[in-house]
């Protein structure tokens, strides 16, 4: 048989093969249409993630086709550091009791010159009582220091700048009439008491005068106090509850 007719026989052979196929397959589709459009959609999107995956991707794929379990390294912490403690604030004294404290000093410091001066025998105890008070005017009045009778420090220096009191001749023991017109540290209180609280006027000498008399009917009538004119217990302690420290 010459060569041309094999060829020939060949290719229409393949051709029929080709078209059994195609029938088959044509008659399969016909009775499953549902399941070949299914496996033809599937095919298609297969093809499109390989397609954008392997070759429209710009960068290198961000992660591979099977994921892997990253290497986990873990860092040896460091031990913990030793908390330390602050040390605790130590509480400042309060104000008022540094006020407190520096004032009984000065009246310390101003007890000590009264007394180096001869103005006061009481004792040197930092308290603003009744003989400092009368320690104070008696030195006030002597000297006329320009001064407030009350604890400061220019009260302090004026002490400290006058000149050391003379020491007075004691009135005799058996003279009854000195004894009488001696300045009294009683009258004297209640006179600078009534004269400070507006009373007066009034001259603080320690001696009882009508002056003295009229200024404690004054007060007696302000308080309500039956009116006598007197110097009297009652009379101190009213005195005193107004001055807000004891008299004597």
């Amino acid at each position: 048989m010459p060569r041309s007719r094999k060829v020939r026989n060949s290719t229409a052979r393949a051709q029929a093969v080709r078209a059994g196929r195609l029938a088959r397959t044509g008659s399969l589709i016909a009775r499953h249409p549902r399941e070949f459009v299914a496996l033809l959609m599937g095919t298609l999107a297969t093809g499109w993630i390989f397609t954008n995956a392997l070759f429209l991707q710009k960068g290198p794929h961000p992660a591979p086709i099977f994921a892997t379990r990253p290497h986990t390294h873990q860092v040896p912490m460091a031990p913990p550091r030793p908390q330390v403690l602050a040390p605790a604030p130590v509480p400042a004294a309060a104000p008022a009791a540094t006020a407190e404290q520096a004032r009984g000093q000065l009246v310390t410091d101003i007890q000590r010159e009264l007394n180096r001066h001869g103005y006061y025998d009481g004792a040197v105890d930092g308290v603003w009582g009744a003989r400092t008070d009368a320690a104070v005017r008696d030195f006030i009045q002597a000297t006329g220091a320009r001064v407030n009778a009350d604890a400061s420090d220019a009260l302090l220096h004026a002490i400290k700048a006058a000149p050391v009191k003379r020491t007075a001749v004691p009135a005799r023991a058996n003279d009854p009439i000195a004894a009488l017109i001696a300045p009294s540290g009683r009258v004297l209180a209640v006179q600078r008491a009534l004269d400070d609280f507006a009373y007066g006027p009034v001259h603080p000498s320690g001696v009882y005068d009508p002056q003295t008399r009229a200024a404690i009917e004054r007060f007696e009538r302000a308080r309500g106090m039956p009116v006598t004119g007197q110097i009297t217990d009652r009379l101190v302690r009213e005195l005193s509850s107004v001055v807000g420290r004891p008299l004597e």
